[in-house]
């Protein structure tokens, strides 16, 4: 089930005129080309939606007075609807079409983890190579995030057990994320204390050599019940558990670090309404569903018999993690798992690229009917939202974080971009199919848009969200 934009039968009799105030820009970010406007009147707004185009007049003090109203309403539905945003239901109702407070949240965490981009150091000459440049109590307000109402408690460092030369030449945990938990204002503006724990993706050989490892291996994370029939990709796995055991310094191994902040933080908020959210991008999104899959089968996130902390993982171009038993007991655990995904994203196609779970069952007529090897076949998590975007000139985009959040943040201002065509002549043809009646208009030109040569030749493709739950 998909929903896109579709654009009308053209009519070539009708005009249109654009002020001269109003004009294109070519600068782009990724492959979501923003537009520039130049305002003569410090009190007239443009709003550009995918239906057409509103024209509203209003004063900078209402202006500002509407904006602070709709944060406000915000706040306050996130307020009494973040179970559901968190997963509660699945997502039902609110993927497609996307629920302008799911959106937000989205990007509130893809937010989180871009800081693990942004704050990890890859200077070979600076002392903090391989680490994050700041401090747990800079980080945030040196990423730009001093007002996301967090504060960091824990350092997150993984080592995976693979004997290659790297960049210094030394074995040592590298610097993979971070733990933060909300503060007592942004609990009030939440609905409940946050546990956030963010992962950044593949940097370094040994995480490369790691993504490769592709082999089904049991997690057996819980030594009271190993079940082996939940099996995970090995080298997620090794990144996840392996330690330095044998340096006389060597720190724990990632999962000893996070289960212990956790049980931490939790009995420090012992009695708090609270949620555990893990995000991550790429392979730091495997080693989130990895921990939400531990917390839960371990039973840290049990109050008591009858209630559970949400645990919830927002995955960004994440790959498949385990078999169907992994995704089995994931479903039984209650782990909600919100999949954002470019369709022509190659990573979250693998591993298990031919053999997964989700072609077999296309072979066996999209039924629930399985293959007996099914179990040792690779299945993806959870509930799918799916974008769909791609640039000739930088191929490399169908995987970018910035790109997936720049989508997110202006999905009815994103336009093609051809070399030698007039962008103007493209509004114009545009505002044409869309079949609008011969007038002026105050408007930003950039709206969705595709022709036939542009199938062709386009930087970006189409924008589309779709839901698929798997």
């Amino acid at each position: 089930m998909a929903s896109m934009i579709q654009m009308q039968n053209t009519n070539m009799n009708q005009h249109v005129t654009f002020p001269k105030n109003i004009r294109p820009w070519s600068g782009s970010f990724g492959q979501v080309c923003l537009p520039k406007r130049t305002e003569t009147a410090a009190d007239r707004q443009t709003i550009v939606t995918a239906v057409g185009t509103v024209e509203v007049a209003t004063t900078t003090s209402t202006r500002a007075n509407k904006k602070t109203t709709a944060s406000t309403s915000a706040t306050s539905n996130l307020t009494h609807q973040w179970r559901e945003i968190q997963g509660s239901n699945n997502w039902e109702n609110l993927v497609e079409p996307l629920h302008p407070l799911l959106r937000q949240e989205i990007i509130r965490y893809g937010d989180f983890v871009t800081a693990c981009y942004k704050a990890f150091d890859l200077d070979p000459n600076s002392k903090r190579y391989l680490n994050c440049k700041y401090g747990k109590k800079n980080m945030f307000r040196e990423v730009g995030l001093e007002s996301c109402g967090y504060e960091v408690t824990k350092y997150i460092y993984a080592t995976p057990d693979i004997n290659i030369p790297i960049q210094n030449g030394e074995s040592c945990g590298r610097w993979m994320g971070y733990v933060a938990v909300s503060s007592d204002d942004a609990v009030k503006r939440l609905g409940r204390r946050d546990i956030v724990i963010t992962f950044r993706g593949t940097v370094t050989n040994p995480e490369w050599v790691a993504n490769l490892m592709s082999s089904l291996t049991p997690a057996r994370l819980d030594p009271h019940n190993p079940r082996d029939d939940v099996k995970v990709e090995s080298g997620f796995l090794s990144l996840y558990t392996s330690d330095e055991s044998e340096s006389k310094f060597g720190l724990g191994s990632c999962r000893e670090q996070l289960l212990s902040e956790v049980s931490r933080l939790l009995n420090k908020y012992k009695g708090e309404e609270l949620s555990i959210t893990l995000a991550g991008h790429s392979m730091g999104s495997s080693l989130a569903l990895l921990l939400g899959y531990d917390i839960a089968e371990l039973g840290l996130n049990r109050e008591n018999s009858r209630r559970k902390i949400p645990i919830t993982v927002f995955s960004f171009g994440g790959p498949r993690v385990g078999n169907s038993g992994f995704k089995q007991r994931c479903e039984e655990l209650g782990v909600k798992v919100l999949r954002i995904v470019n369709v022509n994203d190659p990573i979250t196609k693998m591993p298990g690229v031919v053999f997964n779970l989700e072609n077999f069952r296309v072979l066996g007529g999209g039924g629930s009917f399985e293959f007996p090897w099914s179990c040792s076949c690779y299945t993806h998590v959870g509930v799918e939202l799916v974008l769909d975007f791609f640039n000739m000139q930088n191929p490399s985009c169908v995987h970018d974080l910035g790109t997936y959040l720049s989508l997110l943040k202006c999905p009815n201002r994103v336009q093609i971009q051809k070399e030698g065509v007039d962008l103007m002549n493209r509004a114009k043809e545009l505002l044409l199919n869309l079949n609008v009646s011969a007038q002026n208009f105050n408007m930003q030109v950039p709206i969705p848009w595709r022709s036939a040569s542009a199938r062709r030749t386009s930087n970006m493709v189409k924008l589309r969200v779709q839901s698929q739950r798997t």
